[in-house]
């Protein structure tokens, strides 16, 4: 319970959230103290109106980890005036011993790690941007739901006896066809007649979805212009990496954008010693798998990040080299927005 006899006129409160479907559990530190724990309904407005009333007078600070429930709570504990950061999960740091995870001390983490300065919050896109992200993204999991269908399809040939197991044949339309014209028993012939259907109209959304992103490539025209000039880019990572990095004059420097596209080494100190490890795979997946797959398509069109991914794999393993080229190449379009200009290849030291 929140002490009433207390003024919180002037004071800062911290607050940690740890964020459910139905419920939100909260706990607030004032002065280094927990002032108020609770549990209330997972609705973003009333959520910012409950701090407001339980601490009137103070300037609050609150923290939730990115998840499902996105940004609507951000926005909405914002507009209240209140200042909020949302946080990675990966970066709270967690005691090697502690084995018990509950939402209150979930939440109480938060709050002190927020009040003692240890938290770092993501980059919040605006809602703009987060609706434009919306049509990549889908046809990334319409691409996934066709793939999955085809491996049906191709399951249900193999099962009888149709094809050979090493049949490499892609499914297509005109495969389709051929399989409708087999002479198959009857269950066989609707099952893959069904899926065939799926499909189908999977196909038929992924040309629509084309359609929709040649509009919006119109609609973001530099963006689109410096992303396409990027060895290895084609029109559908171009409109991803447009939709999910921007202009990437935004990241204040190389770092912050590494960071947030987990292309940077996890780090492990002990006194004067450090030692750097693998990617810390913070930040979007999706984007970090995409630049390393540039990166993989750009070697050959690039002679100068084909001599640096060569010296580096030499020595180090074609693993780290790839992530070391993904970086430099991510580093260079950032260059681009920076300057004003197109990728040049070959160009860059």
């Amino acid at each position: 319970m929140t002490d009433r006899h207390l003024s919180y006129i002037g004071r800062i409160v911290y607050v940690g959230v740890d964020v459910h479907k139905e419920t939100s559990t909260v706990t607030c530190v004032c002065n280094k103290q927990i002032v108020k724990t609770a549990t209330v309904q997972a609705e973003p407005a009333g959520l910012a109106a409950s701090l407001l009333r339980w601490f009137p007078g103070a300037t609050l600070y609150s923290a939730y980890e990115a998840g499902f429930s996105a940004f609507v709570l951000h926005r909405a504990l914002t507009t209240a005036g209140i200042t909020n950061i949302v946080v990675n999960p990966a970066s709270v740091a967690v005691a090697a011993n502690d084995k018990v995870k509950t939402d209150r001390r979930d939440a109480k983490k938060l709050a002190i790690d927020l009040a003692d300065g240890r938290l770092r919050g993501i980059y919040v896109p605006t809602e703009e941007e987060e609706l434009a992200r919306l049509l990549p993204r889908t046809r990334a999991q319409i691409v996934e739901h066709r793939a999955t269908i085809a491996r049906q399809i191709k399951a249900k040939l193999h099962q009888f006896g149709l094809i050979a197991p090493s049949s490499r044949r892609m499914i297509s339309n005109r495969y389709l066809r051929e399989i409708a014209a087999w002479s198959l028993p009857p269950d066989l012939r609707v099952s893959l007649t069904l899926l065939a259907e799926q499909w189908r109209f999977a196909t038929r959304q992924l040309i629509e979805i084309r359609r929709l992103l040649r509009e919006q490539a119109a609609a973001q025209a530099e963006l689109e212009k410096v992303y396409r000039s990027v060895p290895g880019i084609g029109a559908v990572v171009a409109r991803t990496l447009a939709t999910e990095l921007g202009d990437m004059t935004r990241f204040a420097n190389e770092r912050a954008l590494f960071s947030y596209t987990g292309l940077t080494p996890s780090e492990y100190s002990s006194g004067p010693s450090v030692r750097r490890g693998h990617m810390s795979r913070q930040g979007s997946g999706r984007v970090r798998h995409l630049l390393i797959e540039t990166a993989w398509r750009a070697l050959p069109r690039d002679k100068v990040l084909q001599e640096i991914f060569d010296r580096i794999a030499a020595t180090r393993g074609k693993k780290r080299a790839i992530v070391a080229i993904a970086r430099r190449l991510t580093g260079r379009i950032r260059a681009c927005f920076r300057q004003g200009t197109t990728y040049a290849v070959g160009t860059y030291a």
